[in-house]
């Protein structure tokens, strides 16, 4: 029996066994075996989602070990990518090749493969989710077949898999869109809240990228930008918020102190409004409330499962201690989430049904066929995936 537990500790799970795996081979004998023991297969990167994705009373695939950059084709703008690589360890070796990712969230500790599954995203108007940005696949499938999928190939798979939950199959490969390599030059500074909610319009596209963090019971919001620059990267890093350097320095921020998070996308004219209420909500039922709020940007896209699916969207974190009991709070946010039309992010604590969840995603039964399709016995569900799929 092995244990296994997130990166806060608030997830965990007692599996038959966790299998730490040594390359795409040992991935296929994994599935293999476990097809043989009857046992579900699911897979870990850094074990940084707040939800119940990995939990299993089968086997868990860890992929810490399959990492590094196979290949960048920069004519063709995409880079192959080991599963298992985490977010901090692509910057340098992409920028030796000329190039960077499109954009990053605001934590890089996680697998490629896990921040693509759940649809993780930075800020930006413009820029899209990093699922928006896959352009290929290679997954062992439940049979122990290597499939590889993108335009030409299992087309149908790559659409539906591009936000997988982890649920098709082990992602050993991932081929993602990447453009050449850019500098940012990050401004921060204090603004009142209603000030900024007033013209969050003309701030959002004011630069590449906005975002502010408001702290409940404050009345500013600590705002930043960061823009694009053709200047000379500047290092060592300045800690106080003037950093000028390769965007992967400057996109990422460290942040260490354990919590639980929620996170719902909202269609971007519904997000000031949004914040109001919450705020209400919180200094009325939740004073004591010590996390911040987080209010980003994100550009519509195409991707079935993406909380940004056709829409422009604002999205809003919320956060809360681990030691803490974040129910009542994150329960109470939720409802003014969904009164503004809101999807939950895949990888952050929600309390949405399946029949819900199928009420605001469009593409919820061709997800569900394909995936069907590809592992008719359920070997890449968990408990957690079945309660949705049972409705």
């Amino acid at each position: 029996m092995g244990e296994w537990a997130n990166w806060s500790g608030k997830v965990d799970a007692s599996p038959v066994d966790v299998v730490a795996a040594l390359d795409e081979a040992h991935v296929v004998a994994t599935v293999v075996e476990a097809s043989a023991r009857d046992v579900g297969v699911r897979c870990v990167g850094a074990a940084h989602s707040h939800a119940p994705l990995v939990p299993t009373d089968g086997l868990i695939v860890d992929m810490a070990a399959l990492t590094g950059v196979y290949e960048v084709d920069r004519a063709r703008g995409v880079a192959r990518i080991a599963g298992g690589t985490r977010i901090a360890d692509l910057g340098e070796p992409l920028r030796a090749k000329g190039v960077a990712l499109f954009n990053q969230g605001d934590i890089d500790r996680q697998a490629i493969a896990g921040a693509v599954a759940t649809g993780t995203h930075g800020t930006g108007p413009t820029l899209q989710n990093l699922s928006a940005g896959v352009r290929g696949l290679r997954l062992v499938v439940a049979d122990g077949t290597v499939v590889e999928c993108d335009a030409d190939r299992n087309s149908e798979l790559l659409a539906a898999a591009r936000l997988s939950l982890g649920a098709f199959g082990v992602v050993t490969e991932v081929t993602l869109a990447v453009r050449d390599s850019y500098v940012l030059d990050e401004t921060m500074w204090f603004e009142d809240l209603d000030e900024i909610l007033d013209r969050v319009d003309e701030l959002t596209n004011a630069t590449r990228h906005f975002e502010f963090f408001w702290l409940p019971g404050k009345s500013q919001a600590v705002c930043k930008s960061l823009a694009e620059t053709d200047g000379e990267p500047r290092y060592p890093l300045d800690d106080e918020g003037s950093r000028l350097a390769w965007s992967y320095d400057v996109l990422a921020n460290d942040r260490p102190d354990k919590h639980t998070e929620m996170e719902y996308s909202l269609p971007e004219e519904a997000g000031p409004s949004c914040l109001r209420e919450l705020r209400d909500l919180i200094a009325r039922d939740f004073p004591d409330l010590a996390w911040p709020l987080e209010y980003r940007t994100l550009a519509a896209d195409d991707v079935w499962f993406s909380s940004a699916y056709e829409r422009a969207t604002v999205t809003i974190s919320v956060h809360q201690g681990v030691d803490q009991d974040d129910g009542p709070l994150f329960r109470a946010c939720e409802e003014v989430f969904l009164a503004h039309g809101g999807r939950p992010h895949w990888g952050k604590e929600h309390h949405l049904t399946g029949a819900q969840l199928a009420e605001i995603h469009p593409r919820w039964d061709d997800w569900w066929n394909v995936r069907d399709q590809w592992d008719p016995e359920g070997r890449f569900l968990n408990d957690h995936l079945r309660r949705w799929r049972d409705g």
